[in-house]
């Protein structure tokens, strides 16, 4: 069993004050909790390396993931970064400012629009993901290849409700 962390002396403490709770919860989601923040401080050490926010790294990689096209619609776009439509037109528009998408009509639809991934933009997320993964990878160095998938399994069991 490895050392104590700063979970077990919480939950340790909080077991001398309430023995009548059992706090197996916080042994587990606290360790979550922290990891989160480690994790987005180095996500965000990241994204800046390759010039991008956090955000901005959010909807370019969506549009990444689309395919060669690196086009989607406003609203599938919403629908994977989970931010509102005004949030989004923002997003777009600042996102136009820096060069590193445009929008074109949706040649399916006069009416619609489409947001395309320029060159810049393909580059900077790139880059972005490549150094994301490399330090991710270097968080979890310390678990086996199959502690790392275990993991993730219950992880993704946990989080089905949730999506």
């Amino acid at each position: 069993m490895p050392a104590s962390d700063e979970v077990d002396r919480i939950v340790d403490a909080w077991s001398r004050e309430r023995p009548d709770i059992d706090f197996t919860p916080l042994q587990v989601l606290s360790r979550v909790d922290r990891l989160a923040r480690h994790l987005d401080r180095s996500r965000r050490s990241a994204f800046t390396s390759s010039g991008l926010e956090p955000w901005e790294f959010d909807v370019l990689a969506a549009l990444r993931r689309a395919g060669d096209a690196a086009q989607l619609s406003p609203k599938a776009l919403l629908q994977q970064t989970l931010v509102s439509s005004g949030t989004m037109t923002n997003r777009i528009d600042r996102l136009v400012d820096r060069g590193l998408v445009e929008r074109h009509t949706d040649p399916h639809d006069g009416r619609g629009v489409l947001v395309v991934m320029t060159d810049a933009g393909r580059r900077q997320v790139d880059a972005a993901i490549s150094v994301l993964v490399a330090e991710e990878a270097e968080m979890l160095a310390g678990l086996s290849k199959a502690d790392q998938e275990r993991l993730s399994g219950l992880l993704r069991k946990l989080s089905l409700d949730f999506d």
